[in-house]
């Protein structure tokens, strides 16, 4: 499916220096905070079993000069990540990603491409009851005004937040919106969104990312605390979960991604570098 939408393969180490992974995905983040396998090797060096492939693509795209074939570069890998975490239901401390990245088009088209490429994949594994869940933290202007108002409504609260929330409000207080805490949660529900704090730019990027998938017949919802767990996000986030037939069970997360224009500079590209991505768990 990947091919028929022009994504090409590639594959990249299980294994890479640190810095790729704690630079892009962010101290305060899960994933790094928690949840990374990281190994000092006899020369000194310090090595991180990857637990995402987005870092390690950008990282292969930048050093192999792909900047200078014709853009958008449109790649999908497959293969296992490894994560400490306690394993929650669907969860593995080794499990496989099927990855898609987009480098070098801001176009929104390429959001939505990326979301449609999941869905029809996932429909041809037999996947039902599919919800697509989309929401915009915009740019780097619109991000900082949106965390601004967050920190202010979270001083508001303190008491009522957990100290893992605390923390997370001085390290990376967008993961507050994503947290398991039943009290937290309620505090959330009154969180100020994203979107009221798009600039113009972000706002048109969303509209047209919304119109596309209307034109495609993917049926989204928009959800205004839907930020994903790591810091390179800007402008699209979506998730896809699989609602359950037994009620009583919480949706499954089954694929997840979104736009991350930064996320080039930070490893080293001389300027921004727009890309969007995906990966399925």
């Amino acid at each position: 499916v990947a091919m028929y939408y022009g994504f090409t393969p590639i594959e990249t180490p299980m294994l890479e220096q640190e810095e790729v992974f704690t630079a892009s995905i962010g101290i305060g983040t899960d994933a790094i905070d928690k949840e990374m396998y990281s190994l000092k090797t006899k020369g000194g060096d310090h090595l991180a079993l990857r637990p995402e492939h987005t870092a390690g693509t950008m990282r292969a795209y930048i050093e192999n000069g792909m900047q200078s074939l014709p853009q958008p570069v449109m790649l999908y890998n497959y293969g296992p990540s490894f994560r400490h975490d306690n394993p929650q239901r669907g969860r593995y401390r080794q499990f496989y990603q099927f990855d898609l990245d987009v480098f070098g088009s801001e176009k929104s088209i390429v959001d939505a491409l990326v979301i449609k490429t999941a869905v029809t994949i996932l429909e041809e594994a037999g996947a039902k009851n599919l919800v697509v869940k989309i929401n915009s933290i915009g740019d780097k202007e619109s991000k900082t005004a949106y965390l601004k108002e967050l920190v202010s409504y979270y001083k508001k609260h303190l008491s009522g937040l957990s100290p893992l929330d605390r923390e997370r409000l001085k390290t990376n207080p967008m993961r507050i919106l994503d947290s398991k805490d039943p009290k937290t949660k309620e505090i959330n529900e009154n969180a100020p969104d994203a979107i009221s704090s798009l600039n113009p730019i972000s706002k048109k990027h969303f509209k047209e990312v919304i119109e596309s998938l209307d034109s495609m017949n993917i049926t989204y919802t928009i959800d205004k605390n839907l930020v994903r767990g790591l810091s390179y996000y800007t402008h699209t986030v979506f998730e896809i979960t699989e609602e359950s037939e037994n009620s009583d069970q919480s949706p499954l997360t089954i694929a997840g991604g979104g736009r991350y224009d930064y996320l080039g500079k930070t490893l080293g590209f001389k300027k921004d570098l727009p890309a969007m991505g995906m990966a399925i768990g």
